[in-house]
């Protein structure tokens, strides 16, 4: 029996108060299962995307384990006097069931970015981490439309973890429609995590990262980010506006 999660709710959005370590664990819970396990990486700009398409909402209050992945986020968890532990993203998850794919086999596909990111961040990985068994890679640049062809060909290969990087919602929405296909016992949306290990982009440095400034550094690698950033203002207000 399964206990019961220690969570702390954040405009509607559940997000439980575990470390990486912690999360870790409940990830190798979830590959000695039996069924099917999607984890949501909740930043601000999800969150606040969640209050306007119901979809999104639901798979948030539907996914097994919800982490905490923005300073944002880390904040409005202190401002409600029920603190998270650390920031858990998706680049330092990946990193982690990576390592523990070496020791414990678990079947890893990367799902998404452009063409041959994924196929390039999983050569890089396999290089930093010997034995790391990432059994296969696809570019994420298809349409809805053939969500279940793709699912199709993933689930030939048997993965025990999805990552799919095709930023929110979309790719929680693919997950959600394409697990009972795949069959994959955790499944999680990464954003730009390939883009990290491949190398297209640099993850910011220790010092930026502890002045929680990692936004700001993507932002000027990437300008393109402006419409996420542009939502922590959104944030704000509504967390100031909810109490």
């Amino acid at each position: 029996m399964e206990k019961p999660r220690d969570s702390v709710k954040i405009l509607g959005v559940e997000v439980d108060k575990l470390t990486v370590d912690g999360c870790l664990e409940r990830v190798a819970g979830f590959v000695a299962g039996s069924v099917p396990r999607l984890i949501v990486t909740a930043d601000a700009s999800g969150i606040v995307q969640a209050q306007t398409d119901p979809e999104l909402m639901a798979i948030y209050h539907g996914a097994d384990l919800v982490t905490g992945d923005s300073i944002g986020v880390l904040w409005a968890s202190k401002r409600k006097g029920t603190p998270l532990p650390e920031r858990v993203s998706g680049v330092d998850l990946v990193k982690h069931i990576c390592e523990r794919s070496s020791q414990e086999g678990w079947r890893i596909y990367f799902l998404g970015a452009a063409p041959g990111v994924a196929e390039l961040a999983a050569e890089r990985l396999r290089l930093m981490i010997p034995g790391c068994n990432i059994v296969g890679t696809r570019h994420g640049f298809f349409p809805a439309e053939s969500d279940e062809v793709v699912a199709a060909e993933i689930s030939e290969l048997k993965p025990d973890v999805l990552f799919v990087a095709m930023g929110i919602p979309r790719q929680e929405k693919f997950i959600r429609a394409t697990e009972q296909i795949i069959r994959a016992k955790v499944s999680m949306g990464v954003g730009g995590s390939f883009d990290v290990f491949s190398g297209k982009v640099q993850r910011a440095p220790k010092p930026i990262q502890r002045l929680h400034l990692e936004w700001l550094w993507r932002l000027i690698q990437n300008p393109k980010k402006i419409s996420k950033v542009k939502l922590l203002p959104q944030f704000v207000k509504l967390v100031l506006k909810e109490g």
